[in-house]
C-alpha cells in the first residue's frame, strides 16, 4: 500500500490472468474448471484484488483481507456498483460450495467437475439439486453454474478493462490525507491549492470549499471523488471556466439522485467524466439543463446516443409528453425538458467538435419545428390552421439565440373560422411564451406578418393574397424567400407557398426595388446595433458580419431568380447559377460559418441565468472574452485578428454584390 499502483504493474496483472485462463483451457479441461475459467473462481478474486491495488494507496477503507470482506468495502465506497457487487458476492459462495463439495466428493484438492455421469449427478444431488418433472439433478446444476459463470465473466471483464483503471494507474502519487484515522481527499490541502492555482481556477479560496465539499466528506461519493480529484481539475482546468464547473460538479453531488448518476459514470467512464467537466465548465446554461435532466449524464460517453433525432420523430415523441393527464402547466412542462434535453446534445456534439454549423442549425431547426407541431396539434385540433417558418427557422439554419420568425395561415371555408383561428393563435401564442421565462418552449416572432404589431395574428390565404397585391413593400418580398411550412395542416401551407412564390418570383426586381433594399440595410447598419455592444466586432450586424451575407445572397436570389431558403444554400445555389463566382462564394461562406460558430459558442459560454442571450457581439470585458477564445481553442487576440480578416474580406465582396462599390 506505500505506493500508487501503475501502468505496468496494471498490464502485468492482466497477462497474468491471461495465462492462467489459458492454462484452464487446455485439452481435458476445457469447459469444467471452475477456479481459473473464464467466470469461475478467479475471476472475482482478481476483480476484487485489483481495484483495491488500484485504490487502495489513496482508501485505506478498502484494504480488507478477505474477498467477501474487500467486496463489500468497494461496494461501499462506490468503486463498484450495489447490484454488481451483490452479484458477484452470491457467484463467489456459489462457486466456493461447488469446490469444497466437489473436493469432499473427491477426496483432493481439484477443481475441475468429473466427466463421469456418476459422479457429476452425485455432486449435484450433495449440492442440494434433485430431480423434477422437467430436469435431472445434474442439469439443473449445470444450468445453474452456466448462469453463474456467465454473470461473474460479464462483470469481469467491465470491471477489470474498465478505462478508469487506466487514468489511476497513470496518476502521480500523491500523499494521503487523514484526519483521525479516516480516509480523506487523496490531495492534501496545500496540494489543492497549489493545483487550483496552477489550472487557473480564479477564486481560489471559494473553489478550495467547493473541493473539500466535493471530496472531503465520507460518504461514498466522496471517496471516489477524492480518488478521482487529480483527474477531476486537469479536465476542469482546459474548460472555458473552471470555476462554473467545479461549482457545477459540487451542485450535482450534493443531490442524491443526481449524486449516484454521477458516480456510475465517473466509475464506469473516464470519458464521460471529462466530458461533463467541459459541459460544466463551459455554459451556466448547458449546466441547468443537466441539473433538470440528469439521466442525459450516461450518455455523455455515447455519440451515438448523443445524435439529434429526426424532425419526424422529435414530433412524435412531443406530441406525446401532451397526452398523458395533467393541467397545460405540466403539460408545457414535459415540452420544456424535452427541449432542453435536446439542446442539451446538440450543444454537448457541438462542443466535441461532433457536428459543424450546418448540422448544428439543422438540429436546432429540428426541435423547434417539432415543438411547434406538438403545440399546433394541442392547441387547434379541428381548426385548419398552419405555421410558416420565416428568418432562420425557416432557412433551417437556426443559432441557440433564435427567435422564431412565423407567419399563422388558415382556412376560413367553415363559419366562424376568423374568430376560430384568431383564438387558436392567442392560445398558441400563450402555450409557446409560457407564464414566466422559465417556461417558455420558444420566442415567437410575429413581426413579419402582414401590418406587423397592428395586424391580426393569423391571415387566411384571401387576406394574404389581397395584401401581397396591393400592400405589401420590398423587404416583404425578400423576407419571403425564407418562407417554408413548418407545422400544421401542411395542404394549406402549400397553397399559402403558392401564394407567396407568385409575390416573389412573379415580376423582375427593379433599380427602384434594389435602391430600397440597399436603403433599409444601410438603415440598419447605423440603428440596431444595441449600445452596449461593440459594433466594431458585432457577429450579427457589423460589417462583412452575418446579416452582410444573408443580405447579400437574397439580392442575388432576387435579381436572379434562385430560390433557396437558408444563406448556405443559398450561396451554393448562386455559384450553380453563375450569379455568384466560387472564390466569392468561398469568402462569405467561410465568414458565415466562422461567425455563426463564434456567435453560438458566446451564447453557450456568455448565457446568463436563465438562458438569457448575452449579446451578439465579441464582449469587451477581458474575463469574458479569453473564455469564449478558450472555448473555441485560440486566444483573445487572435480570435479578435481572425474576425478582422474574415469580415473585411467578406466586406468587399458585400460592397461589390450588394452595393455595386468596386474595390480598388
Amino acid at each position: 500500500w506505500s505506493r500508487a499502483f501503475n501502468a505496468d504493474e496494471l498490464a502485468e496483472l492482466r497477462m497474468m490472468k491471461a495465462r492462467a485462463e489459458a492454462d484452464a483451457s487446455r485439452p481435458g479441461l476445457a469447459g469444467r474448471e471452475i477456479k481459473r475459467a473464464p467466470g469461475g473462481i478467479r475471476d472475482v478474486e482478481f476483480s476484487v484484488q485489483l481495484l483495491q491495488l488500484v485504490h487502495g494507496h489513496h482508501d485505506p477503507g478498502i484494504r480488507n483481507r478477505s474477498t467477501l470482506g474487500a467486496l463489500t468495502e468497494l461496494a461501499v465506497a462506490g468503486y463498484v456498483s450495489g447490484e454488481d457487487g451483490a452479484a458477484l458476492a452470491d457467484s463467489y459462495r456459489f462457486l466456493r460450495t461447488v469446490e469444497h463439495r466437489l473436493q469432499l466428493v473427491e477426496e483432493e484438492q481439484t477443481h475441475a467437475l468429473p466427466t463421469d455421469p456418476a459422479a457429476r449427478d452425485r455432486l449435484a444431488r450433495v449440492l442440494g439439486f434433485t430431480d423434477g418433472p422437467t430436469s435431472t439433478a445434474t442439469a439443473s446444476f449445470d444450468e445453474t453454474l452456466r448462469r453463474c459463470q456467465s454473470d461473474v465473466r460479464i462483470i469481469h471483464e467491465r470491471l477489470f478493462f474498465r478505462p478508469l483503471l487506466e487514468a489511476f494507474a497513470a496518476l502521480e502519487a500523491s500523499p494521503v490525507s487523514e484526519r483521525g484515522g479516516t480516509p480523506g481527499p487523496v490531495m492534501s490541502a496545500d496540494a489543492v491549492a497549489r493545483r487550483l492555482t496552477a489550472f487557473g481556477f480564479s477564486d481560489a479560496r471559494r473553489m478550495r470549499a467547493a473541493v473539500e465539499e466535493l471530496a472531503g466528506g465520507l460518504t461514498r461519493v466522496s471517496r471516489l471523488m477524492g480518488q478521482l480529484l487529480p483527474l477531476l481539475l486537469d479536465w476542469l482546468s482546459v474548460s472555458p471556466d473552471p470555476d462554473l464547473g467545479l461549482l457545477g460538479l459540487r451542485s450535482l453531488v450534493v443531490r442524491n439522485h443526481h449524486r449516484a448518476l454521477v458516480v456510475t459514470a465517473f466509475r464506469e467512464s473516464p470519458e464521460a467524466a471529462r466530458r461533463l467537466c467541459l459541459v460544466l465548465g463551459t455554459s451556466r446554461t448547458m449546466t441547468e439543463a443537466i441539473e433538470h435532466n440528469p439521466e442525459l449524464i450516461s450518455t455523455l460517453d455515447d455519440d451515438t446516443a448523443l445524435a439529434p433525432e429526426s424532425r419526424a420523430m422529435l414530433a412524435v415523441e412531443a406530441i406525446e409528453r401532451l397526452q398523458p393527464p395533467g393541467d397545460e402547466a405540466r403539460r408545457r412542462a414535459r415540452l420544456v425538458r424535452l427541449t432542453q434535453d435536446h439542446t442539451l446534445r446538440i450543444a454537448t456534439r457541438d462542443l466535441l467538435g461532433l457536428d459543424d454549423v450546418a448540422s448544428t442549425g439543422a438540429a436546432l431547426t429540428d426541435v423547434a419545428e417539432a415543438i411547434l407541431e406538438a403545440a399546433v396539434d394541442y392547441v387547434a385540433a379541428g381548426v385548419s390552421f398552419c405555421i410558416v417558418g420565416m428568418g432562420r427557422l425557416g432557412g433551417a439554419e437556426m443559432s441557440y439565440a433564435s427567435d422564431l420568425d412565423v407567419l399563422f395561415v388558415f382556412d376560413d371555408s367553415s363559419p366562424g373560422g376568423h374568430d376560430r383561428a384568431e383564438a387558436s393563435a392567442e392560445a398558441l401564442l400563450r402555450f409557446v411564451l409560457g407564464p414566466s421565462p422559465s417556461q417558455r418552449l420558444a420566442t415567437l416572432d410575429l413581426g413579419l406578418r402582414p401590418e406587423g404589431g397592428q395586424g391580426r395574428l393569423a391571415r387566411d390565404l384571401a387576406g394574404y393574397e389581397a395584401y401581397f397585391e396591393r400592400w405589401a413593400q420590398t423587404w416583404e418580398r425578400q423576407a419571403l424567400l425564407r418562407a417554408r411550412v413548418v407545422a400544421g395542416d401542411r395542404a394549406l401551407g402549400e397553397r399559402f407557398m403558392g401564394l407567396a412564390r407568385r409575390f416573389v418570383w412573379e415580376r423582375p426586381l427593379t433599380d427602384t426595388d434594389i435602391a430600397d433594399i440597399r436603403r433599409m440595410k444601410a438603415r440598419i447598419e447605423r440603428e440596431r446595433i444595441p449600445p452596449r455592444e461593440d459594433p466594431q466586432f458585432h457577429l450579427k450586424l457589423g460589417r462583412g458580419s452575418l446579416s452582410d451575407i444573408e443580405w447579400t445572397a437574397q439580392l442575388l436570389q432576387l435579381r436572379h431568380g434562385v430560390s433557396a431558403t437558408g444563406t448556405m444554400t443559398a450561396l451554393d445555389a448562386l455559384t450553380g447559377h453563375g450569379a455568384l463566382t466560387v472564390a466569392d462564394s468561398e469568402t462569405l461562406g467561410h465568414a458565415y460559418g466562422f461567425l455563426e460558430h463564434t456567435r453560438n459558442r458566446w451564447h453557450l459560454v456568455g448565457a446568463l441565468p436563465g438562458g438569457t442571450s448575452p449579446g451578439d457581439s465579441l464582449p469587451t470585458e477581458p474575463h469574458q472574452l479569453s473564455r469564449l477564445a478558450r472555448s473555441l481553442g485560440t486566444s483573445p487576440t487572435a480570435l479578435r485578428d481572425d474576425y478582422r480578416r474574415v469580415t473585411r474580406r467578406a466586406r468587399r465582396v458585400v460592397e461589390r454584390l450588394f452595393y455595386g462599390i468596386e474595390n480598388a
